[in-house]
């Protein structure tokens, strides 16, 4: 199919915990709305994002599959903006690895067009792909062609596009942000749990030789001091400012982008 093409089928992919905020969010997508044609994976009761993402690939019937969080919003446009994405790799880089809406440089260089709860709005619209070292995992763009797969041992639901970045590099496949705005209508928590540190170490020893990476939540190295920085900082929010969460999802989406369009959006 000619990559400018807007209408190509896609595959959906969330893991799915809570029905409400997937029927709120990204299943009210205008692109996942009447007839659209896509095919809609949703994974519920396994025990990683791994093994929910693996086995949505081996279901997916088209090539091009996006896996999504489940309160991720694509606003009308974002089809579109996807393909304009696509149709310049096809002329400057046709092996590309992974697409995202953000990323990071190892430089810690934020890319990517997107707005978080409590974060607001992060990056501006820009023209062409940005070359990443690591991918946020609120939206993740790869082809079933390309052999991609998760790493099945990889525990919890965190790290894994960090992982998915550094097993296509391994390959010498490049990941990009495009500039595909969406909003990640969220419940941020400051204090994170004892999974995530589990996942982070899990992807720091497979990854040894490869460090630093930088990811969109902390930099990974083989002293560990912003690891430590980050949990010294949970400390202090605990005990010191008992502050747990930041920003929180709102129940309308489509008044959020409203918000947000207006530059209003809710911190």
């Amino acid at each position: 199919m000619n990559p400018t093409d807007a209408t190509r089928h896609m595959t959906f992919v969330a893991a799915v915990n809570n029905r409400q905020v997937l029927q709120g969010n990204l299943l009210a997508s205008p692109c996942l709305q009447g007839g659209h044609g896509h095919q809609v994976v949703l994974q519920e009761k396994f025990s990683s994002a791994s093994s929910a993402y693996n086995d949505a690939i081996d279901k997916s019937v088209n090539d091009l599959i996006v896996f999504c969080h489940q309160d991720i919003y694509l606003p009308e446009a974002w089809p579109a903006e996807l393909e304009r994405s696509l149709s310049g790799l096809a002329s400057t880089d046709a092996n590309w690895g992974v697409l995202g809406c953000y990323g990071e440089t190892l430089d810690d260089h934020g890319r990517g067009y997107v707005y978080s709860s409590g974060r607001g709005v992060m990056g501006s619209p820009f023209d062409h792909p940005a070359a990443v070292q690591t991918l946020d995992e609120i939206v993740l763009i790869l082809r079933k062609s390309s052999g991609l797969r998760f790493d099945p041992l990889l525990p919890h639901f965190h790290f894994y596009g960090t992982d998915i970045c550094m097993a296509a590099a391994k390959r010498g496949m490049k990941s990009y942000a495009i500039s595909a705005f969406c909003v990640h209508n969220t419940q941020q928590y400051l204090i994170l749990p004892k999974e995530f540190y589990e996942s982070c170490d899990y992807v720091k020893r497979a990854w040894r030789d490869w460090l630093p990476i930088q990811t969109t939540c902390v930099r990974l190295t083989k002293a560990g001091f912003p690891l430590r920085a980050k949990r010294l900082r949970e400390v202090y929010l605990r005990h010191v400012r008992r502050k747990t969460t930041g920003g929180t999802r709102v129940e309308s989406v489509h008044r959020l982008l409203e918000e947000v369009m207006a530059g209003a959006g809710p911190e």
